[in-house]
């Protein structure tokens, strides 16, 4: 067993290992397929879909499979043509060049990404210097981008994508069985009731519950046992202020204070003691996806009964590890 590992030190290194996903995975397996037998490049493709659910994983995975080098951007970091450029020109034949929060990829590099996809050059020099600039051919390169918000990629760019890789969240049992196969790897013993009380925790997103995992190790660690158990788990719960539904300190204020009835956004937001848009954009997203809040005609936030009963069964729902005393 690793006593220094980090969760993130084990990840999968091909298709077979993902998992969940699974419309993912067979359209990539797909051009996966195809690109081998045609003997060309994985085609240029889009990843969509909210944070932590694993597309830069798929990118390292496309990579892997593909045998090419992985060269990784924020998209926030490509300000100029320079930058954009040296990073199309460092990549070889089949290599992936992966752009993640491609949405912040600035307008004009978007439109200077564009060209370089259709015409497979890029252009440096020109400008106050009267001359032509020069055009410097590319190598045949796959560009990956990934975005939560496809809308501020402009159009063309996004029709340049030939793939189009949509995410969702994950179902428990996939979450249980991505935990567990992360343990396996590290080598970290674990007791599996464990498992799908992280995944419950986790609210479909695998990333969120690899940081829960890390935070029962760190308990399972600072006691000096070995094995992580639902009592280490019930603790780094208690610590972080987690409930059994996974909701964080700000979510469960936010529902007690609709306790008393529908309230308009700025009113809550004021209570939180939070700016609009952070409880907008931040704490609500997965209150309404689970449907424990929704919105009446006016704007008012109001509880479902979904949400009335996550109040009234709380303490409850705290059992849920057992007789862990």
């Amino acid at each position: 067993m690793s006593t220094n590992a980090d969760v993130g030190s084990v990840t999968p290194t091909s298709l077979s290992h993902l998992i969940g996903q699974r419309q993912v995975v067979e359209n990539v397996r797909v051009a996966l397929d195809a690109a081998h037998q045609d003997g060309r490049k994985f085609d240029h493709s889009l990843l969509v879909g909210p944070p932590g659910l694993g597309k830069t994983q798929v990118a390292k995975v496309i990579a892997a499979e593909m045998a090419g080098d992985l060269h990784e951007v924020l998209g926030q970091t490509l300000v100029s043509n320079l930058e954009l450029n040296h990073l199309l020109l460092a990549a070889k034949d089949k290599d992936i060049v992966f752009i993640d929060e491609a949405a912040l990829i600035p307008s004009e590099q978007q439109h200077a990404l564009l060209v370089a996809l259709d015409q497979r050059k890029v252009y440096a020099g020109g400008g106050r210097s009267g001359k032509p600039p020069l055009a410097v051919p590319l190598a045949d390169i796959t560009i990956l981008m990934a975005t939560t918000d496809e809308y501020c990629l402009i159009q063309p760019l996004r029709d340049r994508m030939r793939l189009v890789l949509r995410f969702d969240f994950y179902r428990p049992d996939e979450v249980a069985e991505l935990v567990g196969q992360r343990c396996r790897g590290l080598g970290w013993p674990v007791e599996e009731r464990v498992l799908p009380e992280v995944a419950v925790r986790a609210r479909g997103v695998p990333r969120l519950a690899l940081r829960l995992l890390q935070s029962a190790r760190r308990v399972c660690r600072s006691e000096g046992e070995g094995t992580i158990t639902a009592a280490h788990l019930k603790r780094a719960c208690d610590l972080e202020q987690i409930d059994p539904l996974g909701l964080g300190p700000v979510e469960q204020r936010y529902i007690t204070l609709l306790a008393d009835g529908a309230t308009r956004l700025n009113v809550l937001a004021s209570r939180l003691g939070l700016p609009a848009r952070t409880v907008a954009e931040v704490t609500e997203p997965f209150l309404i996806r689970v449907g424990l809040v929704g919105k009446d005609g006016q704007g008012g936030r109001e509880l479902t009964a979904a949400g009335r009963n996550h109040l009234l069964k709380d303490a409850g729902l705290r059992e849920s590890f057992g007789d862990i005393s």
